[in-house]
């Protein structure tokens, strides 16, 4: 197609938009909802898998040892613990260290431990990062052959919260999508039909004069390619203003480097912006494409 033609489906793309601003501004809402639910989802996926990358971060696995242990058993945990290539981190916290640890966290009452010998109270223990949340019960399995240890304590349920809530998430975004492209599909085949027919003699003419199936098509789908991109757009200003609104909201109470912070809006708005862009256009451009093979006899 030469450049001027292009520029002329352009233009005629434009024409059509205006011609039935009732049926234009049906499908722009049609297309527009899919998008703000599309996003709100992709939203609080990322955020959820943000959330589990932290939490990954932070030891998942703590070892107690037995009180008075030996040093040697020390040793052989410290060893097989580096020499274990699926943790990506490990620290080892002697009674003295665990015991300033829970004075710090009882602030003002700390004194209720003056009296304590913490030597025979507290246990040496190992915090433990993993590379992989998922090796945890395997690198579990692999500690406990130590002598030595007292317990294996797993921190792994908000982890599987946030797995199983992502995967819902995942599963109704695919089924919320699908039904709202169908729905949108048949919106877009109405605005085609009926600019196909408010131009019916226009086509003919076009026809007789050897304009090719391409060229009578390629208007439609460029007013549908508008369509979803003032769709994609509108979608995009309103999830982005609802979202930092809901992101002021959340984190007056929490703190920024915390593992449920939620990720902050300039880090998603562009990634949202070129989604949300690309499937509007998508399925507006494609919505026409096959709507007018349809309903032009071509």
């Amino acid at each position: 197609m030469s450049v001027r033609a292009f520029f002329n489906s352009v233009r005629e793309g434009f024409i059509g938009i205006i011609r039935h601003p009732l049926v234009t501004v049906a499908s722009i809402t049609t297309i527009l909802l899919m998008l703000i639910v599309m996003s709100a989802f992709f939203l609080f996926a990322t955020n959820a898998r943000n959330m589990m990358r932290k939490l990954g971060q932070k030891p998942p696995i703590e070892v107690y040892m037995v009180l008075n242990c030996e040093e040697q058993q020390l040793e052989n945990i410290s060893v097989a613990l580096s020499n274990d290539s699926r943790i990506l981190a490990w620290e080892m916290h002697s009674p003295e260290q665990n015991y300033n640890e829970f004075k710090a966290n009882l602030g003002d009452r700390s004194s209720l431990l003056d009296e304590i010998d913490y030597n025979q109270v507290l246990p040496y223990t190992f915090s433990i990062q993993l590379k992989d949340p998922a090796d945890a019960e395997a690198v579990i399995t692999g500690i406990q052959i130590n002598e030595g240890i007292s317990k294996v304590v797993q921190e792994s349920h908000v982890m599987e919260f946030l797995t199983k809530a992502t995967n819902v998430v995942n599963i109704a975004t695919v089924a919320s999508f699908t039904v709202l492209f169908l729905i949108s599909l048949f919106i877009i085949s109405n605005m085609v039909r009926i600019s196909v027919y408010s131009r019916a003699s226009e086509i003919e003419i076009m026809k007789f004069v050897g304009a090719t199936n391409g060229y009578i098509r390629m208007p439609y789908i460029t007013e549908g390619a508008i369509v979803g991109l003032l769709s994609a757009l509108i979608a995009w200003v309103i999830t982005i203003l609802s979202y930092k609104a809901i992101y002021e909201k959340m984190m007056d109470s929490i703190d920024p480097g915390s593992f449920y912070a939620l990720l902050n809006t300039r880090s998603l708005m562009w990634t949202l912006l070129i989604m949300v862009v690309l499937f509007g256009v998508f399925i507006g451009g494609i919505g026409s494409g096959i709507s007018v093979r349809k309903y032009i006899k071509v």
